[in-house]
């Protein structure tokens, strides 16, 4: 990571695996903006967790929206010449459309997307969280938030080979793949110190953390 006081950092992975804890831990500790994606703004999640055919479409569209006025909002204030710390990437819209939305809706889909240019911004670092399908969903369920009740494992199941796949050809910028299967940087004081330190050596290219679980 640039040792300058500007940049943007991303922490991204599925549903349950800790991002949003994570890069609000982690802008406390660098001093600097957290911009978080307020999925609960969403009217139609909830719904669609119910009934995921019925919803897709309005629920993507949304996010679409709330996603673009996001980043054009720190573009205008000028907040990517200081550092910032985002628990959601542009590039997810699109992974989230093609894994919930018929070929049909995807196609509409697309054409808003490209009606909107949406806006693209490199990060200086982005770390991917990535975790047993078992494991996101304990920490769904330990949460426990309303809406999520009603997520269905093939959906997490989708979600996960989906941010896999994704990853495994991103190279847009540095990188850094965590195995967060047995490593809780959110509730375990040391795992969170031993995680930033390590975020702190990165400057280029494509690095894994795969620490011992914690005993």
């Amino acid at each position: 990571m640039s040792d300058s006081q500007n940049g943007l950092i991303i922490v991204e992975g599925p549903i349950g695996v800790g991002k949003s804890s994570l890069a609000k831990r982690l802008a406390e500790s660098l001093q600097c903006d957290f911009v978080r994606e307020a999925a609960e703004e969403n009217p139609f999640l909830d719904h669609f967790y119910k009934n995921s055919t019925e919803s897709a479409l309005p629920v993507q569209l949304f996010f679409l929206t709330q996603r673009v006025r996001q980043w054009e909002r720190l573009q205008q204030q000028d907040l990517f010449s200081q550092r910032v710390v985002s628990d959601f990437m542009m590039e997810k819209d699109r992974l989230f459309a093609g894994l919930t939305l018929s070929d049909d809706e995807f196609q509409l889909y697309d054409r808003i997307y490209q009606a909107f240019s949406v806006p693209a911004s490199t990060p200086d670092l982005v770390i991917y969280l990535q975790a047993p399908v078992e494991t996101l969903k304990q920490r769904v369920r330990k949460r426990g938030l309303p809406a999520e009740k009603y997520i269905q494992d093939s959906y997490l199941e989708g979600l996960s080979e989906a941010y896999a796949r994704f990853f495994h050809h991103y190279d847009s910028s540095p990188l850094l793949i965590v195995n967060a299967s047995d490593f809780n940087p959110i509730e375990n004081e040391a795992d969170y110190q031993e995680l930033y330190k390590r975020i702190l050596t990165i400057r280029s290219g494509r690095h894994y953390f795969n620490p011992l679980p914690t005993a």
